[in-house]
């Protein structure tokens, strides 16, 4: 059995939390949501079935993370970001959208989050996009598209700004270098994507 801190006024009907993770005040985590280790889940969140959250993850307050919604390892999400799963929706309660057989179309289209990225407050993420690693979603962003690795988007709808480092500092490309001024990592831009030099 995991071991792992839950607010008293928090709701986890999971199973699926891993050891280390803090659950806080009114977030509310549905059976068939899972979360990894040593995550932090901020006030009023709402992590529902279906959604993956992986280790490491930072959720702040305000978020709700939808069925079809996986945050890979180490993915820090700001203050009140939105996430979406269907790009048509409708409420399928309404008895002329139901197919003969009672079911409904086949709805959910998936969003995936790379390891080490940051969702920014307030942005908005339209569903069947994937963030890459380490990339960053600028505050109040609208991402209607597919966000490369250490790309830094802004805007509504959200572009490429600029390239920023595994620490998140901004880098500066010197023809197809960049050094981080702080923690000194190296890339190499090529074909208008960025890679980090082990």
């Amino acid at each position: 059995m995991s071991d792992y801190f839950v607010h008293p006024t928090a709701l986890v009907e999971s199973d699926n939390v891993g050891d280390g993770t803090q659950i806080w005040a009114f977030s509310h985590v549905l059976k068939g949501g899972t979360i990894g280790k040593q995550c932090s889940i901020a006030d009023h969140c709402f992590v529902e079935s279906g959604a993956v959250i992986g280790d490491y993850v930072t959720i702040k307050n305000g978020n709700m993370i939808w069925t079809g919604v996986t945050l890979e390892e180490g993915v820090f999400v700001g203050p009140s970001a939105t996430f979406t799963n269907d790009r048509y929706p409708r409420s399928s309660r309404l008895p002329e959208l139901q197919l003969e057989d009672g079911g409904v179309r086949d709805w959910l289209v998936p969003t995936v989050v790379r390891r080490g990225a940051t969702i920014g407050a307030d942005s908005i993420l339209i569903a069947g996009i994937e963030i890459g690693e380490f990339a960053m979603v600028g505050a109040g962003a609208t991402v209607t598209r597919d966000v490369k690795p250490y790309s830094l988007v802004i805007g509504s709808p959200a572009h490429h700004y600029q390239w920023v480092c595994r620490c998140g500092l901004p880098l500066n490309i010197d023809g197809t270098q960049a050094v981080c001024d702080f923690c000194q990592r190296q890339y190499v831009e090529n074909g208008g994507r960025l890679s980090m030099q082990e």
